[in-house]
């Protein structure tokens, strides 16, 4: 430590991150050399391809200021490696650049220990990175690997295709409401139910490994489900029409809000981080048996025709109008 008591960078990072992740032998056999050097190595399986993803969190951006440092470390890998998830890729390491105000300990410590939970999780060990002073801001950078020439694309969507989900859409985006105090919540269950849904989004690794075999074309629901189906359209050249009352939402939230404010969460809300997939309708029995081996909910939500835009159909049978976009850094 410096004569003033404050830790070095390099102290700060052996004492809080070093062997994050590391408990995952597999991960392990796959980095031969990791944090220490200039560079960290990593060795790619015979007949696969690398996935890389990097994301970028920033404070009173992507989560509070004020939360938890514990819920933060969870997230921001979390996030990142439902990145790897919806091209199909197993997660092999990651790096962290972290951006300091301040060398606070406390902090330090409560997110040293979420991170490390989440990459314990994922089976999947910090290689690397880097610290400087600044605004509080994170930024991973995930590596996965995937059977060469299989992974999952946007653009893979044909015409009667049909397009699914995982889990529950619009929880995250009523959590935040509730962290932004535009939506009262009295249960303590709720809130809870809620807040792991914001801070501990689970990437749907396992789910998507599966899909390899039957799924046309897939993405992350990160910035809201109309926003991303419709980066996998643009890309497929096509467009696709979903069904309201189809979309999963939970019972947590159907007790909050009314149907309506339900559904424009499930629409437009985003960090859900659940897997929108296209797949034929010949394999609908498939995914069905897919859904109860993994243990997620997997729902149809509509198809893929011709076009070139996203339409969201009401019970009755007209397209419903959506005042708000999903999220744009730059809107």
């Amino acid at each position: 430590m410096t004569e003033s008591g404050k830790l070095t960078e390099f102290e700060l990072i052996a004492r809080y991150f070093s062997n994050v992740g590391c408990s995952a032998k597999a991960a392990i056999n796959a980095v031969p050399l990791s944090i220490g050097d200039d560079c960290a190595l990593i060795s790619v399986p015979p007949g696969q391809e690398l996935a890389i993803s990097i994301d970028t969190l920033v404070a009173g951006c992507h989560f509070p200021e004020d939360a938890s440092p514990y819920d933060i470390g969870q997230r921001v890998l979390a996030v990142s490696v439902s990145d790897l998830a919806a091209m199909g890729a197993a997660p092999l390491a990651f790096t962290l650049a972290l951006t300091l105000p301040e060398v606070d300990q406390e902090w330090l410590s409560g997110f040293s220990q979420g991170l490390r939970k989440a990459a314990d999780l994922y089976g999947m060990p910090l290689i690397g990175g880097d610290t400087t002073r600044g605004p509080l801001t994170l930024t991973v950078q995930v590596h996965g690997a995937v059977e060469s020439g299989r992974a999952l694309r946007r653009s893979g969507a044909r015409i009667g295709d049909r397009v699914f989900v995982s889990g529950t859409l619009g929880d995250a985006a009523a959590a935040l409401a509730m962290i932004q105090q535009r939506l009262a919540v009295a249960s303590e269950d709720d809130k809870s139910f809620l807040l792991s849904r914001f801070y501990c989004p689970e990437a749907r690794v396992k789910l998507a490994g599966e899909l390899l075999a039957c799924a046309s074309a897939a993405i992350d629901i990160s910035d809201g489900l109309l926003a991303d189906l419709g980066h996998l359209c643009r890309s497929s050249a096509v467009a696709a029409k979903i069904y309201s009352q189809r979309l999963p939402l939970s019972s947590v939230l159907d007790s909050l809000v009314a149907k309506q404010q339900s559904i424009d969460y499930a629409l437009t809300g985003g960090d859900d981080y659940e897997l929108c997939f296209t797949a034929a309708p010949a394999v609908r029995k498939h995914i069905e048996a897919l859904s109860q081996q993994c243990g997620i909910p997997i729902t149809e939500i509509g198809e893929i025709i011709a076009g070139d835009h996203v339409a969201c159909v009401g019970p009755d049978g007209v397209d419903l109008a959506i005042n708000k976009a999903g999220y744009q850094h730059f809107r």
